[in-house]
């Protein structure tokens, strides 16, 4: 099936380059100015990402963020000219998989598209072993479908980056991974990446997993050094 790629941004400048870079690459590429019109059609076609623009003539791309999140799982990348980091922290925080500032370079847009839908499509081996998951005090990391489950069985909502970053900390359980490590781990075709990513990711996983996200068990801070997944791991 040919990727296909929704962009939501009103500068129809932005949206012809865009288009004109990823049909280079084989993508099909759709795009609308408003966001109505964004969520109209993602609930009548199949993407298989969304490039969206925070600021838009009808609504606050946050918010829309947020609605898109609510009626498909497809990965988002924010696209602004704004770069405050106030507004990425919350767009990584309420779901979105990436953050890519205006002006961009063509071949970073490419990059960290084809990583994002990637993550969607196939799991990341960590290991020379395939297994079929991880367990860790009877929780369940699926890494054939990409789910997590409860000790109760429940399926545990996750973002592709909540997944991704949760498979390279179980994946290298008991040992110490920096962000730089972490970041090389879940983004190995993107550059420049926002380095505050992990720290968000790390937050709304602990609020998932963990009994007490302010004290956790599973995701511990090695201060000055990055993060460990101090718990024992099964494979499957």
């Amino acid at each position: 099936m040919q990727n296909r790629i929704l962009i939501i941004d009103d500068d129809l400048q932005i949206c012809d380059l865009l288009t004109d870079i990823f049909d280079e690459h084989g993508y099909l590429v759709k795009t609308v100015q408003t966001g109505d019109c964004a969520l109209t059609l993602l609930q009548q076609e199949y993407f298989s990402l969304v490039l969206l623009d925070l600021i838009l003539p009808d609504t606050n791309g946050l918010v829309l963020l947020q609605k898109i999140k609510s009626i498909t799982s497809v990965p988002i990348i924010m696209l602004s000219g704004l770069g405050s980091e106030s507004d990425i922290v919350v767009g990584l925080e309420m779901g979105a998989d990436d953050y890519i500032a205006k002006p961009f370079y063509p071949r970073i847009v490419v990059a960290r598209a084809k990583a994002a839908i990637r993550r969607t499509l196939t799991s990341i081996t960590m290991t020379p072993h395939k297994k079929r998951g991880f367990s860790f005090n009877h929780w369940f990391l699926d890494t054939e479908n990409h789910k997590l489950f409860s000790p109760t069985k429940q399926e545990i909502e996750l973002t592709q980056g909540e997944y991704t970053l949760l498979h390279a900390l179980v994946s290298h359980s008991q040992k110490i991974l920096s962000r730089q490590k972490l970041l090389e781990l879940t983004h190995s075709e993107s550059l420049e990446i926002f380095d505050r990513t992990i720290d968000v990711l790390i937050m709304r996983l602990r609020k998932k997993i963990e009994p007490n996200a302010k004290s956790p068990m599973y995701i511990q801070t090695v201060r000055g050094v990055g993060y460990i997944f101090s718990c024992s791991i099964s494979h499957e």
